[in-house]
């Protein structure tokens, strides 16, 4: 058997399984690539929320890195949950070594409204994280975190994407998801700009989005996609996710990772 493109995730790790770590591995082996991973963190969590989280120490984090970057290699990089500032800035080093795209996914809060990044880390992830990112892709509070633009509405996508793309990232995917309306995302690169709409869904149970199109991104990356080509295949994977959506515990459930797969 040929060798599938292989993606890296740099996150934590959602015990009910639904975001972080495991949703990216989900999500990678859905669209044919091998997964790999460097745990930043370990959470306590599940469908009503985050009980805690424990922050690896910045060696594991190096260490997990320089031992599958530098045996396996990587066709593309995912970030995620990155907790601290200390992580932050021990990630950013070791990406600035790397070839391969890398997609930000700038892990601020939770679902369900628990702070995942300290908020001593945002200086760091402004001027250590960004800047190589080959795309970054915020919601609407973590561009409000990162840049203190707020987006009421459609029209202020444009002018939240130009702060962001001034931070240094080559990419910048504002998701549009908490507005009313369609699920509306603006990709730029400051030269060509890219609308993605799809119909919002009646359906509650939308756990780990965020990690699930990043990681989705990725992954199409790995497998040589030009950039907006791959953010569309990837927001095509995530609407088809949201929709297989299903309930989990007493809150709300995850999205569907392997809707694709034959018999689901």
């Amino acid at each position: 058997m040929p060798t599938p493109p292989r993606v890296l995730t740099v996150a934590g790790s959602d015990s009910g399984g639904g975001a972080g770590i495991q949703a990216d591995l989900k999500t990678m082996l859905a669209l044919g690539t091998h997964g790999m991973s460097v745990v930043t963190a370990v959470t306590a969590q599940n469908s009503q929320g985050v009980d805690g989280f424990w922050e690896l120490p910045p060696e594991a984090v190096r260490a997990q890195f320089r031992a599958v970057v530098d045996d396996i290699g990587v066709g593309a990089v995912k970030t995620g949950m990155l907790a601290g500032a200390e992580l932050v800035e021990t990630v950013a080093a070791l990406l600035a070594e790397v070839e391969a795209p890398v997609v930000v996914d700038p892990v601020g809060v939770s679902k369900h409204g628990d702070a995942l990044l300290a908020p001593e880390a945002l200086d760091v992830v402004r001027e250590r994280l960004l800047p190589v990112a080959t795309l970054v892709t915020p919601n609407l509070a973590e561009v409000a975190q990162l840049t203190g633009v707020h987006v009421a509405d459609e029209s202020d996508l444009p002018r939240a994407a130009e702060a962001l793309l001034a931070l240094g990232p080559r990419w910048v995917l504002v998701k549009g998801g908490h507005l009313p309306g369609d699920a509306v995302d603006l990709l730029t690169d400051g030269h060509q700009t890219h609308r993605l709409r799809a119909p919002r869904l009646d359906n509650r149970h939308t756990h780990g989005t965020g990690c699930t199109l990043a990681s989705a991104i990725a992954a199409r990356l790995a497998h040589g996609d030009p950039l907006p080509e791959a953010v569309a295949a990837a927001k095509e994977y995530v609407t088809g996710a949201i929709a297989a959506g299903f309930p989990l515990g007493a809150g709300i459930g995850p999205v569907h990772h392997g809707y694709r797969i034959a018999g689901h």
